[in-house]
């Protein structure tokens, strides 16, 4: 790609380059058309020394040279100025021959036109002034009465200049070429090595051009990419991560009750002559088992149900203060029966918002269960709520076992439980918390565990008030 580029970027400077050269000689040409199209109006070409000079100077009429501004003057054989009419840029009424000689050699590089013509008879020397306007001291001049050798030695020198000019701006352009091209193709070279990065896995991947131009933003989004890919991917790979654990979780879940009752049914088969009593225990080991798997199967269906697109809330406008007391009240005998202290702090000012009460009261049942099922006896379980930043807040809290510093992070997922051998008596499903978050994100608002101290834990949950 690189020396695709750079080769463009030569041809197309080179092709810049003929141009010129071509529009250096095209600009001599109309120069020199120009100067022929304009001498003829010129006042030192309608009043030359040829049209005014007589062989007596004192019969010279200068009148007309003088009104366009020129000036006239006429130098006898001895350098004395004998006659001076309007413009005189020699300044003196007398010139020796070397500074006559000098004036003569050096009028081309004054800022006049001077005409000067010998009058034979007259033996002087006539000089036509005219300011000049404009004037290019470049000619090129052949003579064929040349010697040869001369000839041939200015046309070396000619041709070395002309070879010269060209051999520089071409290698301007060539360097130009480079600089430009390479200030386009390391940058391209930059982000196709970072693309190729990605092409290969490597999500990590960045590109610092240190520009301050386009490829600046095409660098910006370059890495912009480049990190929502990165994102994607770890999201993608966490998700397949958890689906894992998730189908391994429901397994292990689903395989203890339903080998349970695979066994008790086939010791009910194999021993027709059991008491009634052992008999009466192995279908309560059934019933109790069918009852596990067909609640952890409810609650999968549940969960299922909020993830999808189709799941929505019945919301009407409730006082939540009087929904709190009512669940709380209906949770007093279970606490009671447990074992456990509470205490409820609720306003007597209503609070209203936007609340489904049936799916509500599943997020305080579900933290109560993991309260009391976790914690020991005399546990005190306290439900506050309060008006904060326009929204509900129920802190829900205990002063028992607390929540392990290594299950907080992860406390909402599907399956997690505080007790890693999944026993079925020291825990529950482990969806409990997920259904309690989706239910109050359904809501707009949403379900915390708030960091604590060493001793109980406290669920927030968090609903917008109207």
């Amino acid at each position: 790609m690189k020396r695709k580029l750079s080769n463009q970027f030569f041809r197309n400077f080179m092709v810049m380059f003929l141009l010129t050269v071509l529009a250096t000689v095209l600009a001599f040409v109309l120069l020199s058309a120009a100067s022929r199209l304009i001498s003829g109006s010129l006042a030192k070409n309608q009043y030359p020394a040829s049209a005014i000079i007589k062989e007596d100077y004192r019969q010279i009429d200068a009148s007309a040279v003088v009104r366009r501004g020129g000036g006239v003057q006429v130098v006898d054989k001895e350098y004395r100025i004998v006659y001076s009419s309007g413009l005189d840029t020699i300044g003196k009424d007398r010139l020796t021959g070397e500074e006559f000689t000098a004036f003569l050699t050096e009028s081309h590089s004054k800022p006049y036109h001077y005409d000067i013509l010998y009058q034979p008879k007259g033996e002087f020397w006539l000089i036509v002034t005219f300011p000049t306007s404009v004037r290019l001291d470049f000619s090129l001049v052949h003579n064929k009465e040349a010697i040869a050798g001369d000839f041939v030695r200015a046309g070396w020198v000619i041709a070395f200049v002309v070879l010269s000019y060209l051999l520089i701006l071409a290698l301007f352009a060539f360097i130009y070429s480079r600089i430009t091209a390479a200030g386009i193709t390391v940058p391209l070279q930059k982000l196709c090595e970072g693309t190729r990065h990605l092409r290969e896995g490597n999500y990590s991947a960045r590109v610092d051009l240190n520009l301050k131009n386009e490829f600046a933003e095409l660098q910006n989004t370059f890495n912009d990419m480049a990190a929502r890919i990165e994102h994607e991917i770890s999201l993608r790979k966490k998700s397949e991560e958890d689906r894992r654990r998730l189908i391994l979780d429901i397994s292990h879940d689903l395989k203890n009750p339903m080998s349970g009752i695979q066994g008790y049914a086939e010791l009910l088969m194999q021993k027709p002559d059991m008491t009634g009593q052992e008999r009466g225990e192995y279908i309560k080991t059934i019933l109790n088992n069918s009852k596990r798997a067909n609640r952890l199967l409810t609650e999968l269906f549940e969960l299922s149900q909020m993830d999808s697109p189709e799941f929505s809330l019945k919301l009407e406008k409730t006082d939540i203060c009087e929904c709190l007391r009512q669940i709380c009240g209906e949770l007093v005998p279970q606490l009671e029966r447990e074992g456990f202290e509470y205490k409820f702090d609720i306003p007597e000012e209503g609070i209203f918002v936007m609340l489904d009460t049936g799916r509500f009261s599943r997020i305080i049942q579900n933290i109560a269960d993991n309260a009391m099922r976790y914690n020991p006896r005399g546990t005190l379980v306290a439900v506050r709520l309060k008006l904060q930043d326009n929204q509900a807040v129920i802190d829900f809290s205990d002063d028992g076992a607390g929540i392990p510093a290594r299950l907080a992070e992860n406390i909402f997922k599907p399956f997690v439980r505080a007790d890693d051998s999944r026993n079925s008596q020291t825990g529950g499903s482990g969806l409990g918390l997920s259904i309690a978050k989706r239910i109050a994100e359904a809501h707009g608002g949403d379900l915390t565990l708030l960091p604590g101290g060493n001793k109980g834990s406290t669920f927030r949950i968090t609903i917008p008030a109207i």
